[in-house]
Formats: structure tokens, C-alpha cells, sequence
């Protein structure tokens, strides 16, 4: 096997299991923050990183890349395990629990953008890619944007020393 096509295969499964685990992160981000607006936008963001991860496994098909079910089965345990951190408060949720969320939704489209850059440069023209990564890469570079604007206004309610 062609030693560039196995590598793209192990890094879209390592990427599968980045996406299982942002999905189940902003979906209970999303739950958690129901009846605002941080919530409508988490929302429309849980949607979008479904989305992504559907093109990602429509992709993993294209080049016969099977799914490691191990890592992303260990991405959905981390997001749950990730639940028990501290958040200043014994039960509930806190203004510090929606900073470290958001945080690991910023890392997580952080790593969405490497990707699709990536793929940008591995699906050169005149070879047609598999999907417009470009436009993948530029909803991405949104959301982190997006986000990065919430993780300002969480911060600013959690330390509230402005």
C-alpha cells in the first residue's frame, strides 16, 4: 500500500475521533446553555459539526479508509470523562464550566482548520477533491472566530474583573 494513502487514513480516523468528540461537547454545551443565546448559537454550531463529520466520513469512504471505531469510541468516553473537572461548584453546571467548554470547542476547530487546510494541499488542482474543502475550510475559520468572540464574554462573566 502506498505509504501517503496510509497515512491519510490513520489521520482522517484521528480526525473522526476529534469530531465524535467535539459533536458530543457542543451538543451538551448546547443543552446546558438551552434559552439563550450562547445556547441558539451552540445550537446551529452542534449542527454544523455534525455536518463536518458526515463530509469527513463521506471522504473516509473515497479513499477506503476504515473507521477505527477504538478512537472514536475513546473520544466519546473522553467527553464524558471531561465532565468531572473541577468548576468551582460540587454540582451543576458554572460560568467557568462554559469557559472550559468553549475552550476545548476552540482547540477542536482549531484542529478542524489544520484538516481541511491539509486536505486542501493533498487534493491538489487540476485533481477534483472529494468535497470544497476550501468552503469547509472558510465555515471553520468562522466558527473559531465565533467562538473565540463567546470565549470572551464567558470570560468576562466568569472573573467578572473588569
Amino acid at each position: 500500500m502506498n505509504k501517503s494513502i496510509q497515512f491519510l487514513r490513520i489521520y482522517l480516523n484521528d480526525h473522526l475521533a476529534g469530531a465524535t468528540l467535539g459533536v458530543e461537547l457542543a451538543k451538551r454545551s448546547q443543552r446546558s446553555n438551552k434559552g439563550t443565546p450562547l445556547g441558539d448559537f451552540l445550537a446551529e454550531f452542534a449542527a454544523e459539526a455534525s455536518t463536518d463529520k458526515a463530509h469527513l466520513e463521506e471522504l473516509m469512504e473515497v479513499v477506503g479508509a476504515g473507521k477505527n471505531m477504538m478512537k472514536s469510541r475513546a473520544a466519546w468516553v473522553a467527553e464524558k470523562v471531561g465532565r468531572l473537572k473541577g468548576n468551582g461548584q460540587l454540582t451543576g453546571y458554572s460560568d467557568l464550566s462554559r469557559l472550559i467548554e468553549l475552550e476545548g470547542l476552540m482547540i477542536g476547530v482549531t484542529g478542524k482548520i489544520g484538516l481541511w487546510r491539509s486536505l486542501v494541499e493533498a487534493f491538489p488542482p487540476p485533481q477534483p477533491p472529494p468535497a470544497d474543502f476550501q468552503a469547509l475550510l472558510q465555515r471553520a475559520e468562522d466558527q473559531l472566530g465565533e467562538l473565540q468572540r463567546r470565549h470572551k464574554e464567558a470570560a468576562a462573566e466568569a472573573f467578572g474583573l473588569g
